[in-house]
C-alpha cells in the first residue's frame, strides 16, 4: 500500500468537515460499540467493518446525504447510519441507496407506516401472528417466528399483519449484534386456507419483498417453512419472481418433517411445538418488549414530518446493482477523502 493511503487510514475521521462548515447544533451523540470481540472480528471478516476505520466511514456516508439528499429527512446519528453500512457491507453507495430506499417505503405505503406504534397492533401480538423466540441459533441470529393461521381476515387486515412485522425489525435492528448475526424467519404455515392465501397477492408480495430487500437494513440468513399445505406452492410461486436469487436460495421447506428443521435450527432453542425443548411457545414477553419502547416508535413514525417527494424517484436501486459489490481499503480509502472536501 502507498504512503498516501497509509496517511488517509490514519487520518482523523472526523476531519471530513471543510474548514468552514460548523457541525449543526444538534450534533449527533458520540458512538459506543457494543460488540463483543468475537462479533467484531465477524463483522471484520463478512461486512468489511475496520473498527479503525468505522467512524470516518460513518462521517462519509452522513457527509452523502448532506451532500446528495439534503431534502431527506433523517437521522445522522452514528449508531443509526452504521445499520446501513453494516447491512451493505460498508458500501458507501449502496449504503446510501439503502437509506434512500428505507424512507421511501415509509412514505409510499402510509397504510403500513402511519401511526406505527405496539399500542396501535395490540390485537395482532396478542394473536400470537408473530413473536421473537427467546434463544438465538448457534449462529446468532434471532429467531421470527410468523403464524398465520392466527390471523383471521375479518378482524383486520392484512397490512396490520405487515405492521407488526415492521414493527419488529425496527425493534431488532437496534441491537448491533443483529446488525452484524442477521435474522433467521421460522414461518408456520399450518391450517392456512386458499381464502387467507387470496389475501396475499402480487401488490402486497411484491412490496413486502421490495422492503424486506432493499429497503430495511437487516440480514436475513434463512426463511423456515414448515407446514406448508399444497396450496404454498401457489404462494411461493406469487412470492418467487420478487425474490433475489441469494435470498430465495435462503428458503428452506421443510414440510411436517421436523428433523429436517432441526438440522438448521437444533432443538434446544425450539419450543415444543416444534419439536423442540426450550418449553411452550411463550408470545407475551415479546409482546411486553415491544409495548415497553412505544416512546420511541411515536418518537419515531408518530411525528408529523417535511414531504420528502423529491426523493421518491431515487428509491430504485440501479439495475445489475450487485449485492456483493466489495469496497476495497484503496476505494474506501478514496470516497472517504474525496467526501471530506465536501
Amino acid at each position: 500500500m502507498s504512503e498516501e493511503s497509509d496517511s488517509l487510514r490514519t487520518s482523523p475521521s472526523v476531519a471530513s468537515l471543510s474548514e468552514n462548515e460548523l457541525p449543526p447544533p444538534s450534533a449527533p451523540a458520540g458512538y459506543v460499540c457494543s460488540l463483543t470481540e468475537d462479533l467484531v472480528a465477524k463483522a471484520r471478516e463478512e461486512l468489511q467493518e475496520k473498527p479503525e476505520w468505522r467512524l470516518r466511514d460513518v462521517q462519509a456516508l452522513r457527509d452523502m446525504v448532506r451532500k446528495e439528499c439534503p431534502n431527506l429527512s433523517t437521522s445522522l446519528e452514528d449508531a443509526f447510519l452504521l445499520r446501513f453500512l453494516r447491512a451493505r457491507k460498508f458500501d458507501y453507495d449502496r449504503a446510501l441507496q439503502l437509506l434512500i430506499n428505507y424512507h421511501s417505503c415509509r412514505r409510499s405505503w402510509p397504510e403500513v407506516f402511519n401511526n406505527l406504534r405496539p399500542s396501535a397492533l395490540k390485537e395482532v401480538l396478542a394473536s400470537g401472528f408473530l413473536t421473537v423466540l427467546p434463544h438465538t441459533d448457534p449462529r446468532g441470529c434471532h429467531v421470527l417466528c410468523l403464524r398465520p393461521d392466527r390471523w383471521i381476515p375479518s378482524n383486520y387486515p392484512i397490512t396490520e399483519n405487515i405492521r407488526a412485522i415492521y414493527l419488529t425489525l425496527e425493534k431488532l435492528i437496534q441491537s448491533e449484534e443483529t446488525q452484524v448475526n442477521g435474522i433467521v424467519i421460522l414461518a408456520d404455515y399450518k391450517g392456512v386456507s386458499l381464502s387467507k392465501a387470496s389475501h396475499f397477492g402480487p401488490f402486497i408480495a411484491k412490496k413486502v419483498i421490495g422492503i424486506l430487500q432493499d429497503g430495511f437494513p437487516i440480514r436475513i440468513k434463512a426463511v423456515h417453512v414448515v407446514n406448508e399445505p399444497r396450496i404454498f406452492k401457489g404462494i411461493f410461486a406469487i412470492i418467487k419472481p420478487f425474490l433475489k436469487e441469494k435470498i430465495a436460495n435462503r428458503f428452506f421447506l421443510h414440510g411436517s418433517d421436523l428433523n429436517s428443521l432441526h438440522t438448521n435450527l437444533p432443538r434446544n432453542i425450539l419450543p415444543r411445538e416444534y419439536g423442540g425443548t426450550a418449553g411452550e411457545l411463550d408470545i407475551t414477553s415479546w409482546n411486553a418488549v415491544l409495548l415497553a419502547s412505544e416512546e420511541d416508535f411515536v418518537r419515531e413514525f408518530c411525528q408529523p414530518g417535511p414531504p420528502c417527494d423529491s426523493i421518491l424517484g431515487q428509491a430504485l436501486p440501479p439495475e445489475g446493482l450487485s449485492s456483493e459489490v466489495p469496497c476495497d481499503d484503496s476505494m474506501r480509502a478514496m470516497k472517504s477523502q474525496l467526501y471530506s472536501c465536501y
